[in-house]
């Protein structure tokens, strides 16, 4: 079993960053949002495009289906 900071370096190495502009209103939404989940802002960007992207192959998946029955 992999300890802390064997994790940490792992998931640092999968990550890539980069600089998203934001305005200010939406930033405050969005660390309001983060600290109702007990997460970091960066943490609730992953767990929104994450559940996104979740949605999408979901979408994707409904409508092959839906093509599929015609």
């Amino acid at each position: 079993m992999k300890n802390d900071s064997e994790i940490i370096s792992v998931m640092a190495k999968d990550t890539k960053t980069f600089i998203l502009r934001i305005d200010t209103e939406t930033m405050t939404a969005l660390e309001g949002w983060a600290s109702e989940e007990f997460r970091s802002t960066n943490g609730q960007l992953l767990w929104i495009i994450n559940e996104a992207l979740k949605r999408r192959v979901r979408d994707k998946k409904k409508g092959a289906e839906a093509a599929c029955q015609r």
